[in-house]
């Protein structure tokens, strides 16, 4: 876990040398955090519209929408790392600026799911919308079980599938199924001999991940709380 936590703590640390140019800009031209916040909140309303619009308007075959919704998550997920640093390098930190980046923050992953769900059943993939929604509990209750903990006095900053994670993966992963789609095509299927049903498909780059977060974001809630438990077990215990 310790190791875990320091290649995290270093892979973010190299980020932030890259993005420090930038945020100085945006310090320099008057944008707060709150502000930079709110820029990222509106970017995923964007990624939830494109969903929607591909399960509207867009054909089956036709991925490019869940390729350049991953495009506008990765681009989203910068301000989610720029608005602590604008905070910090420009010594902007307020209580209510914590609190409004992580009930944004909440919002934002909740209307991106939305949008995830919308296109998934718009499209018949039925099985993929319930892995999406499951993804989506399990997402919040990551969050849920580390601030109730905070709550009670138990810090809890560790596990597998944190926000970054679970942002990087979504957002790579739908890059990758538009990407894919366009060499393969949006309704190539895979087929082994002997089994009644196709094995892989171009929207398998996008779903398949969805079901292993799924499964790994309610792992990492479960830890948590398993972690809380003791810690307050400790606690009592000292007492």
């Amino acid at each position: 876990m310790e190791q875990q936590t320091s290649v995290r703590t270093s892979l973010q640390l190299g980020i932030y040398k890259v993005i420090d140019p930038f945020v100085k800009l945006l310090i320099k031209i008057g944008l707060t955090p709150n502000a930079v916040t709110s820029i990222g909140f509106v970017l995923n309303v964007g990624v939830a519209a494109i969903f929607i619009i591909g399960g509207e308007d867009g054909d089956r075959a036709d991925l490019s929408y869940v390729g350049w919704a991953g495009g506008l998550i990765l681009f989203a997920g910068v301000f989610d790392m720029l608005d602590g640093q604008v905070a910090r390098l420009g010594n902007m930190k307020s209580t209510f600026g914590a609190l409004y980046d992580s009930v944004l923050d909440r919002y934002s992953e909740l209307i991106m799911f939305l949008g995830i769900c919308y296109y998934l059943v718009a499209h018949h993939y039925f099985l993929s919308s319930i892995a999406a929604f499951i993804a989506l509990i399990g997402s919040m209750m990551v969050s849920y079980v580390r601030a109730r903990a905070e709550g009670l006095g138990v810090e809890l900053k560790g596990g597998l599938m944190q926000r970054p994670e679970r942002v990087i993966t979504i957002a790579v992963f739908a890059i990758a199924c538009g990407i894919t789609s366009s060499y393969l095509g949006g309704d190539y299927k895979l087929y082994i001999p002997g089994i009644k049903y196709h094995v892989f498909e171009s929207m398998t780059v996008f779903t398949l991940p969805i079901a292993v977060l799924a499964v790994l974001t309610n792992l990492t809630a479960f830890k948590r709380l398993t972690d809380a438990k003791k810690a307050l077990s400790e606690n009592k215990d000292e007492q």
